[in-house]
């Protein structure tokens, strides 16, 4: 008897993970495939789409289930998804996540944010969204966002077996970083009981979400002068917000001194000064806010700080945008 709920018309059940580089979306497809095949004797394959290796581009990771006894011939991407795991939500800027979606279907979102903002900003009209703060979960226990991402979907997945992911993770990393077991399978285990649930009715003449395939932008016609790279977390686009893994610095300029400490340290020259004159009448730079459509979220300006101007600070969407026009630093073309 089949244990896989809403197979498809081959007999797959699939799940896609969203993602950008550095969060390991891949690792986590390949632990989850893994679990299903050596833990339940489920058929499964895993493999990842993406561009230059490199953190902040989008990533993309496939896993198909199917029953021990069906071939999996079929190794194309996933179009019309059971199940989308978000790991990022500066994707939705330049990704539609929930292309394709099910009707039945269920998102997973790593976030802070109540379910009716995330189905706003998803444009979803029914189905079922999670949501889980898998940020905060690794920072906590100093791991990363795939291991409590593959907690949530374990907890989605009732078909699979809990333990087998475990043994996954034990085996993944006892040999190498066997320090990194413990904190990893708290992680893992964080994500599967603080997932929460809604579900928004769906209708009886339901449709599934339209699979769309982006073109692209870089062919032979539209290919920019000199093959430069337009694509996301490059600094051509003037956006890097993709590159931040959910923090960024956070500026108090009361507290600031003007040392220069942050700025020397800065890889992406994001501090903006403006020259003045001090108390007695010289001539100085002050620093007056950061401008974060440059800014990767590295927290080295945090470490160099000497007062607490600067501080870390969990990142909500659309803050570096409103902070942007407090600080009235202009909108670069073709930036956010």
């Amino acid at each position: 008897m089949s244990i896989l709920p809403n197979k498809n018309e081959l007999g797959f059940f699939e799940i896609r993970l969203e993602s950008i580089g550095g969060l390991g979306a891949n690792l986590a497809g390949k632990m989850l495939a893994e679990a299903g095949v050596l833990g339940l004797g489920l058929n499964g394959s895993n493999f990842s789409s993406y561009g230059s290796e490199k953190k902040g581009s989008p990533v993309k990771s496939f896993i198909r289930f199917c029953d021990g006894d069906v071939e999996i011939r079929d190794h194309s991407p996933i179009e019309q998804p059971h199940i989308v795991g978000v790991f990022h939500e500066a994707l939705y800027k330049t990704i539609n996540v929930v292309s394709g979606l099910n009707p039945d279907g269920i998102v997973l979102v790593n976030t802070t944010r109540d379910f009716d903002e995330v189905k706003k900003d998803l444009q979803l009209e029914y189905g079922t969204l999670a949501i889980v703060d898998a940020l905060g979960i690794a920072v906590e226990e100093k791991t990363k966002v795939n291991t409590a991402m593959l907690g949530a979907l374990f907890r989605i997945c009732d078909f699979l077996d809990p333990e087998a992911m475990r043994n996954v993770i034990r085996k993944t990393f006892e040999k190498k970083y066997p320090h990194f077991v413990e904190p990893n399978i708290r992680t893992f285990d964080r994500g599967f009981n603080e997932v929460v649930f809604k579900t928004y009715e769906i209708p009886a003449d339901a449709h599934g979400k339209a699979f769309t395939r982006p073109e692209s932008l870089l062919g032979y016609d539209t290919q920019e002068i000199g093959g430069v790279l337009t694509a996301n977390a490059n600094s051509i686009l003037k956006d890097l917000s993709g590159s931040r893994q959910g923090f960024l610095p956070q500026f108090e300029q009361e507290k600031c001194i003007h040392c220069a400490a942050c700025d020397t340290v800065c890889p992406d020259l994001c501090f903006v000064w403006e020259e003045g004159v001090d108390k007695r009448g010289r001539k100085q730079m002050f620093l007056q806010g950061i401008d974060y459509q440059y800014c990767k979220g590295c927290l080295k300006c945090v470490e160099a700080c000497p007062t607490d101007a600067l501080s870390d600070l969990r990142e909500m969407i659309g803050y570096a945008d409103e902070n942007r026009v407090k600080q009235k630093f202009p909108i670069v073309a073709g930036g956010i």
